[in-house]
């Protein structure tokens, strides 16, 4: 069974999706551990809850983003996962860091990548005034938020969403969508070409969100 580590920086919403999927049996896979930069993280205790090994690392003990980042290097290796996933991790990674684990670190962000990367996501889609807001899970690259992109969920902006009935709307796709693919790289099913990613299933070309619905 394929292994993977879990980094977080808060309470890990999406660490527990992946938790419940994988104790639903449908993520066959070994969490070996849960990393965070904060030891106040609320995920920590869920993790532990949960029988996974927990370990944090406080980024203010270290004189750099390089420093920091060696050290969970080397606590992530100890495990030696197939994958590395991130979930809430509010640190930005050195490029040494994320060519270390090329093609096996994956991240998931509350926007219809690329656009909106960085930080608030669905304030910035409200002030555009887009119909279509999403999340998109993809691989890190040293370029942030600009990976070659794994799954994506779009969903709808209403004219009464504030930025708080957005989030949630698009964190109930957030859990969704993580979980599947996470499954779909243990199971073998991603692959990249020239930067982008391909996907050993079947797909369609049917579905399409149209915001505001056609009546």
């Amino acid at each position: 069974m394929k292994k993977i580590v879990i980094l977080i920086s808060g309470r890990g919403s999406n660490m527990e999706a992946l938790i419940a999927a994988r104790d639903a049996g449908t993520l066959p896979v070994e969490i070996a551990a849960v990393i965070s930069n904060r030891p106040e993280a609320e995920g920590l205790e869920t993790a532990a809850r949960a029988s996974i090994t927990t370990h944090f690392i406080n980024h203010k003990a270290f004189a750099g983003r390089e420093a920091f980042d060696v050290r969970l290097a080397e606590c992530i290796d100890q495990f030696a996962p197939d994958l590395v996933v991130l979930a809430g991790f509010m640190r930005i990674l050195s490029e040494g860091f994320v060519r270390h684990y090329e093609g096996r670190l994956i991240n998931i962000h509350p926007s219809l990548l690329p656009s909106f990367p960085g930080l608030h996501t669905h304030q910035r889609a409200l002030e555009e005034g887009v119909r279509i807001h999403g999340c998109t899970v993809h691989f890190v690259t040293p370029t942030l938020d600009h990976g070659p992109v794994i799954i994506q969920a779009a969903v709808p902006v209403l004219d009464s969403d504030d930025e708080a009935s957005l989030a949630a709307r698009v964190l109930r796709q957030e859990h969704l969508i993580y979980p599947q693919a996470v499954r779909w790289f243990v199971e073998g099913k991603l692959s990249l070409d020239n930067g982008r990613v391909r996907l050993a299933a079947e797909q369609t070309d049917g579905a399409a969100l149209i915001a505001p619905a056609m009546y």
